[in-house]
């Protein structure tokens, strides 16, 4: 009688969704080192998809998702990876949002993600490295590479005009990565790269870089760094010596921080970071702010982005195994099917139950092509009256 009696309670438990898991999710991101500014919004960005899904009921009948924050440092690959390990062994994560920085993210993937068949999709590591590197099928990304940003950049200085660049970049696969596409593009437009050269982050004095830079000349400095670290720096070094009046800010340079330290100071400066408009960027923006952050910082869609289609992937091949889901990903981004926007990831979930495709547009308009690459868009800002402006999409 006893037997009969638990076996009657386990039905009526399953039932009722008693053997829900509770599924891990990874949200490894620089939360310090040289771009410890954007990883809040990145973060909330992961973890307002996670609740949404979670609280939806509707992931693999009744399964909820909890988020692991993990510290990957951006600039310490030896940090980053046991960051990853941990995730991996000790968390038993089923997917990571993540790594942020490019050399971080190249680290994990290598020495974590491949070993243990993980799937990562990082938001913001853009090195064109990435795009060649054995990843069996497990690294995805948000955000376009940076072979496509210096190629935008370009397009965007020439039309202002300048003809002539000082390029100081961060000493790293991100740095070298979006500097040499840059001079690339420029110069095969009609433009000149006065100088290119490598500055290291976590020092005191950029005076002798400044120096270098201006000797070389030109109409503006292109700043390939981070804003918490050299590329303020050096920043810094230059409007206080006046070596240049204009500068250009890829995506690592382009924070509130940016904003507050320096304001009206650079006054005409501008650049571009990845991001898009439309319906989804309209949506999350929204949901940010009711939710209490400013989703406008960079790559905070991108992470919303990237936790929903791990987690929609999950729902498509019914199952968390991330060796199982990541062919999924692919279908899940790109459709064909009904389209998929940020608050609508339990719609999303229904119509995979039902066996119906969707296309996964999210905040930022996601499209996956070769390698998990994302094609992406990028949005132009100025400095105007001391206030980072919005100006056009490209």
């Amino acid at each position: 009688m006893k037997k009969i009696l638990l076996a009657s309670a386990a039905i009526a438990f399953g039932a009722t969704g008693a053997y829900a898991d509770d599924v891990k999710m990874g949200v490894l991101l620089g939360f310090t080192g040289p771009l410890e500014s954007l990883a809040p919004g990145m973060a909330k960005g992961a973890e307002m998809a996670i609740k949404e899904v979670s609280e939806s009921g509707k992931l693999l009948g009744g399964d909820t998702v909890t988020p692991i924050e993990a510290d990957s440092t951006c600039v310490d690959a030896a940090a980053a990876t046991a960051a990853g390990e941990t995730l991996v062994t000790s968390d038993k994560v089923s997917g990571i949002v993540g790594a942020m920085c490019s050399g971080a993210t190249t680290a994990v993937l290598q020495n974590v993600a491949m070993a243990n068949g993980m799937v990562m999709i990082s938001p913001s590591a853009t090195s064109p490295a990435l795009t060649t590197l054995p990843d069996d099928g497990l690294f995805f990304r948000t955000a376009p590479s940076d072979a496509r940003q210096g190629d935008v950049m370009a397009d965007e200085i020439l039309e202002k005009g300048i003809k002539s660049v000082a390029v100081t970049y961060t000493n790293n696969d991100y740095g070298k990565g979006l500097a040499d596409s840059f001079e690339k593009a420029y110069e095969a437009k009609g433009g000149k790269v006065t100088i290119s050269a490598a500055h290291e982050d976590g020092k005191g004095d950029y005076s002798a870089e400044v120096g270098s830079l201006a000797s070389a000349g030109g109409d503006a400095l292109v700043i390939a760094g981070y804003v918490d670290q050299g590329g303020s720096g050096i920043l810094r070094g230059a409007l206080d010596t006046g070596a240049f009046s204009k500068f250009v800010f890829p995506d690592g340079m382009v924070s509130q921080t940016l904003q507050d330290n320096f304001g009206s100071e650079i006054n005409g400066s501008f650049g571009q970071l990845p991001d898009s408009a439309g319906q989804g960027m309209q949506t999350y923006l929204g949901m940010a702010k009711a939710a209490g952050y400013d989703g406008s910082s960079a790559y905070s869609g991108g992470s919303y982005d990237a936790a929903a289609l791990i987690m929609l992937a999950m729902e498509a091949a019914n199952s968390t195994d991330p060796k199982v889901y990541k062919d999924k990903i692919m279908d899940i981004a790109n459709g064909p099917g009904e389209k998929i926007y940020p608050g609508e990831l339990a719609k999303g979930l229904e119509l995979i139950k039902e066996g119906k495709p969707i296309d996964y547009e999210g905040a930022t308009a996601i499209k996956l092509i070769g390698n998990g690459e994302a094609a992406g868009t990028f949005r132009e800002i100025e400095i105007k009256d001391g206030k980072i402006e919005t100006v056009k999409y490209r």
